[in-house]
């Protein structure tokens, strides 16, 4: 006998069919998370299915949960639960080898409103904040947290590896497969080399473990050497049918090869960080020389001050207080909150009619952990009402041109750990986190981060820009389209700094022009 559903059931499983249809016809798969959260938004679904789909990368196969809450209107969203029990663990990343790691839900608990003045600018800008942690932090530091963490960050960089490999679970490599060639994707747990000058990698999946050995005489030994903890990459092999893999090719997720820029806006940007208001070694005059420039209020050759109409500000605001031995003898400003009064002095000469928008640093007066929230309201009370506060990192659009926004701190990790990676070319480490689709693949080393439900340093797709800081070191670069820029800082080099042997290069402008994407260095320190 057929069964009759209730109509109001009926209505839904219809809704639920149509939807992924949309999707199916479009070449996507839907989560079954993301299909919920959709079905439960009370706002517009047509537009919502059509920013979710225009801005998904052509080669995205799965619509994860985490893609859908980017372009949701949190403020008219119901608050929907997506808690799932974590089962017994056989490891920390890993805790169940028999469940799926692709079926799993990896996402946020639940999805806390965002204001509006810290999800978009007002109505008429073309400045929008994409997607970045403030009010949606879900970290409370336990077992859970990580578990999490690691599954989100090892499922979305799988999918983007199982686009051009076709792997299988470790727990298949059994007898079976010996003497076979095999590909899998796993997670880098540790990289040892042996007395015989081998390299020994550990590799997990949702499933097992594995070794993964190259021979020193193997073609791809000096590429492995670029292999870091914590990362997720695609290994190709022999297997011995007893839990070892002999390796002959490795495979990064990086980036689609791109040669042109990936979009085009219109408009100039600026691209600035590492102001360090409050610190004695902060250019002021320099910092005055660029206002005039940018207010028109000297001659202007090249025409260009003008046409700006974004500056993106990647963090360190202000110098802060504690940050390292001794800084209290290079501060000019004592007091946190003083230091923010200048900075807002100093950012409010700025000319009305260009957007600024602001990202928190390592100095800044947020938490230590990342990702990191805005700036906290009493201190951006300061500044003009116009301005945008986002967190570390951030996605964001400026005339609709993609920019992925992220400090940069860990730079500091990947400078230590790869070869040929320095703070004198910091654009290099940067090219290195797009290869890799993270934004800080090293976990627990100098950078520290949260373990939220979802790695938000995943670059799910590529960014037209990437727009780091820290170094305190001007950078450019190029990468499969993607327009990479590290930009510099306005304070002169520090007594810690020569001590650091850090080299900054201060006051120098990065400036884009989004219709075409190119770059060009304005210099305003002295001659």
């Amino acid at each position: 006998m057929q069964q009759i559903l209730p109509r109001g059931i009926r209505q839904s499983k219809a809704v639920d069919r149509e939807i992924v249809q949309r999707f199916a016809e479009l070449g996507y798969q839907l989560e079954p998370e993301a299909l919920e959260i959709i079905c439960r938004y009370s706002g517009s679904k047509e537009e919502l299915l059509a920013r979710i789909i225009s801005s998904a990368d052509r080669s995205v196969a799965v619509i994860r949960t985490s893609m859908v809450s980017c372009h949701l209107d949190l403020a008219a969203a119901k608050r929907t639960s997506l808690a799932k029990a974590v089962p017994s663990s056989h490891s920390l990343l890993f805790p169940s080898s028999s469940s799926s790691i692709l079926s799993s839900s990896p996402s946020s608990p639940y999805l806390p409103p965002l204001s509006s003045s810290s999800f978009s600018c007002s109505p008429d800008s073309s400045v929008e904040l994409k997607c970045d942690i403030t009010g949606r932090s879900t970290c409370v530091g336990d077992y859970d947290d990580f578990v999490h963490y690691f599954r989100d960050r090892y499922s979305k960089i799988r999918e983007i590896l199982s686009r051009r490999l076709n792997s299988r679970p470790i727990e298949s490599l059994g007898k079976s497969t010996t003497g076979r060639e095999v590909s899998l994707i796993g997670m880098v747990m540790d990289v040892k080399t042996t007395a015989k000058g081998n390299r020994v990698i550990e590799l997990e999946d949702p499933t097992g473990m594995i070794v993964a050995v190259i021979q020193k005489d193997a073609e791809v030994y000096e590429q492995s050497g670029l292999i870091i903890t914590d990362e997720v990459i695609g290994v190709t092999g022999i297997s011995d049918g007893n839990g070892r893999l002999f390796v002959k090719s490795l495979l990064w997720p990086d980036m689609p090869n791109q040669t042109a820029p990936l979009e085009k806006g219109s408009g100039y940007a600026l691209l600035l960080s590492d102001l360090h208001v409050g610190s004695k070694y902060f250019m002021a005059d320099a910092w005055q020389r660029f206002l005039q420039w940018l207010n028109g209020e000297v001659d202007d050759a090249s025409g260009l001050a003008s046409q700006v109409q974004y500056i993106v500000i990647a963090g360190d605001l202000v110098d802060g207080v504690g940050i390292y031995p001794g800084q209290q003898n290079d501060l000019a400003i004592m007091d946190i909150y003083a230091q923010y009064e200048a900075a807002a002095e100093w950012l409010n000469g700025i000319r009305k009619g260009i957007k600024v928008i602001i990202a928190p640093g390592n100095h800044d007066i947020v938490r230590q952990a990342e990702p990191q929230p805005s700036l906290p309201e009493d201190v951006q009370r300061y500044f003009r009402k116009d301005m945008l506060f986002v967190g570390n990192p951030a996605w964001v659009t400026l005339s609709g041109v993609s920019v992925l926004i992220y400090h940069g701190r860990s730079i500091d990790d990947l400078v230590l750990r790869l070869p040929g990676i320095s703070y004198a070319a910091p654009e290099k480490a940067m090219i290195e986190m797009l290869r890799r689709r993270h934004l800080a693949p090293i976990y627990g080393s100098r950078v520290s981060i949260a373990p939220e439900h979802e790695d938000h340093y995943v670059i799910s797709r590529p960014p037209a820009i990437l727009h780091c800081g820290h170094v305190h070191t001007v950078g450019i670069a190029r990468y499969k389209g993607v327009a990479v820029i590290n930009s510099g800082t306005w304070q002169s080099q520090t007594d810690f700094q020569k001590k650091m042997n850090i080299q900054p290069v201060p006051a120098v402008v990065p400036i884009v022009d989004l219709a075409t994407m190119k770059v060009r260095k304005l210099i305003f320190s002295e001659a």
